[in-house]
């Protein structure tokens, strides 16, 4: 199973998508647990709808596939036998990894190295992956050791061959992987011609079509207080995925300090500042996943700066002086969602 790290979204209407009182007869849902998570979707038909059961079938077989490819957390996965590679190596992969971590390293290029899917074992050693929370703050020295471990420069992808240079090369492919299966669930569902659907996955969502009364979908935006639940914007996305980050679920405090889970991959370290949630539109929920988890380390400034230069629809949510709340900012291509 992948870890949850946050889930970012609430869903206007009732809990998970249930808009009235009655459920229309053309739609069907879905609903089960995958990736250390849970999905839910909803299928609206646009004139025969597909036999219930073995469209569920169909759903759950191809997220277990995605599990086998991609789990650190199943020793048999093909994500776990690279790991276990002891010395530098290659080994043959599907289709499917192969496009996951080729676009892994595609967004550690675009986002500056924001984005690394070798972080895994730095993660681990701030308490954040399996292993459990370290007793005391990590060393600086420990923290180089571990560092060197890590580095897209020794992972490469050559058709369908996966290969590290570094034997102790680790990669977590929990940043994008969830979005990828939201894709998958989502072109296994275009395939029989629907007038809408709704799929999510831990937080991330891809939205097509219109719900069953005609109406579009609406996804309510959680606002980052670590003190109780509420929506800070509500917005309908039309036909695209959507994926939300923050650093208010998921940290620890030592001696008066606070350590998020979002750790930088250039210097081994949580982040330090003000950015408490980003939101992001993008027709691929995989990528929208995993520039949300870059801008998160990059903080406010380098993520509007980085919407501007690849014309990205994102929403930050910025912590200000304590009493004084949040402050919001929309880059460009994310105001027409909010009538600006």
């Amino acid at each position: 199973m992948f870890k949850t790290l946050v889930n970012g979204l609430v869903l206007a209407g009732l809990a998970f998508f249930v808009s009235a009182c009655t459920q229309p007869a053309q739609m069907l849902s879905f609903s089960g647990q995958t990736m250390g998570t849970t999905y839910h979707i909803k299928f609206v038909g646009a004139e025969q709808l597909p036999n219930e059961q073995l469209l569920q079938a169909e759903i759950d077989l191809a997220l277990d596939k995605v599990n086998d490819q991609m789990s650190t957390y199943r020793k048999n996965s093909e994500l776990s036998h690279f790991n276990q590679m002891t010395i530098a190596s290659t080994i043959e992969v599907s289709p499917d990894t192969a496009k996951v971590i080729q676009a892994g390293i595609d967004l550690y290029q675009k986002t500056d190295g924001a984005l690394d899917i070798t972080l895994g074992p730095l993660v681990n050693l701030w308490g954040f992956g399996p292993d459990k929370r370290p007793i005391k703050v990590p060393s600086p020295e420990l923290i180089a050791e571990t560092k060197a471990k890590t580095g897209i420069q020794y992972l490469t992808i050559n058709g369908l061959k996966a290969s590290k240079s570094n034997p102790d090369l680790y990669v977590d492919l929990s940043s994008i992987a969830k979005g990828f299966g939201v894709d998958k669930i989502a072109s296994i569902l275009a395939k029989y011609q629907p007038k809408g659907y709704l799929v999510e996955i831990g937080g991330e969502v891809s939205l097509y079509g219109v719900k069953a009364d005609g109406s579009p979908w609406r996804i309510a935006i959680e606002r980052p207080d670590v003190d109780e639940r509420q929506i800070q914007q509500v917005i309908e996305p039309g036909n695209m995925a959507m994926a939300t980050s923050g650093d208010y679920r998921n940290y620890y405090e030592e001696d008066g300090q606070r350590f998020t889970h979002i750790i930088d991959p250039r210097n081994g370290y949580p982040v330090d500042h003000r950015l408490a949630s980003v939101t992001v539109l993008h027709p691929q929920s995989m990528i929208a996943d995993g520039y949300a988890t870059a801008m998160m380390v990059l903080g406010t400034e380098a993520s509007l700066a980085l919407a501007k230069e690849q014309n990205l629809a994102i929403m930050l949510i910025e912590k200000q002086a304590e009493g004084e709340g949040f402050k919001v900012y929309y880059s460009d291509s994310f105001k027409p969602f909010v009538g600006l």
